[in-house]
């Protein structure tokens, strides 16, 4: 049986508690509350739910940003505690984390060049000629011409730096894409460009892809399956068009009812 991409059981982050600098006790602050989900091969799961929700320090769990206080994580069938202790560069062979801002995200002193060219050199596989081959190909990939390779990440709209960060992603050759919020910061035109460019990365490359969001319309334009947060818990878990049909959380349909309306895909 071909295991789950991602799974998580009861995972749990907690912030606060102990004692405070001038006394007193800190309040403690339940940001993910026992929360257990699954990843499927070749799928896209959606997180979603509004500010504050717990979604976010969920994505920054799953790729070590944060550490869990409790719970379980396997990715692709491993204790992810264990590949960690293998290293970043063996994390990142598996999962890749795409941010909010992606000029932020960017090393404002490196070329796109250099900043591509470090996850190819990890994999130790590619000579200098292959490994400027295999950029032009992300970049190909993702609608960038050669030529972005000598420019700096202040030189690209913000549409044009997430192409690049997801290029970056894919020179990893990870095998899971944690989305947080991709196009958030971005323009409704350029967004749907960027969402329809994931869809066929998705395709292409045989990912799977956590994409957490607040946006119910992009969620379900773009989701096979979703999760719905309330204050670090998870309240619903189905198929996007169950959920959007029918939704069972009181929550989830207060959520929908107050979304703008799309045509899934």
């Amino acid at each position: 049986m071909t295991p789950h991409m991602l799974e998580v059981r009861n995972l749990t982050k907690t912030f606060g508690g102990g004692r405070a600098l001038f006394g007193g006790r800190r309040h403690m602050v339940t940001a993910v509350d026992r929360v257990s989900l699954a990843l499927r091969p070749g799928e896209t799961l959606a997180v979603v739910g509004e500010s504050g929700s717990g979604k976010s320090t969920l994505a920054r769990m799953l790729v070590g940003l944060e550490k869990p206080t409790a719970g379980e994580m396997m990715i692709a069938g491993r204790d992810a505690d264990e590949l960690r202790r293998q290293g970043p560069r063996a994390f990142g062979k598996i999962v890749q984390y795409v941010f909010q801002d992606p000029v932020a995200s960017l090393n404002p002193r490196k070329t796109i060049g250099e900043i591509l060219e470090t996850p190819l050199r990890q994999l130790n596989r590619y000579d200098a000629e292959e490994r400027r081959a295999r950029m032009t190909e992300l970049l190909d990939a993702v609608r960038m011409p050669a030529d972005t390779l000598s420019r700096y990440p202040h030189e690209f709209s913000g549409g044009q730096a997430q192409r690049i960060a997801i290029a970056r992603s894919l020179a990893a050759e990870a095998q899971i894409l944690i989305l947080d919020e991709p196009v958030s910061a971005l323009d409704v035109s350029v967004q749907a460009q960027v969402l329809l460019l994931l869809q066929e990365l998705k395709q292409s490359f045989g990912l799977s892809y956590l994409f957490i969001s607040h946006d119910l319309a992009v969620v379900e334009a773009v989701s096979d399956r979703v999760a719905v947060m309330r204050s670090g818990r998870l309240v619903e878990e189905a198929p996007v068009d169950a959920l959007f049909s029918n939704p069972q959380d009181p929550y989830t349909r207060q959520l929908i009812s107050s979304a703008p309306k799309v045509h899934k895909r």
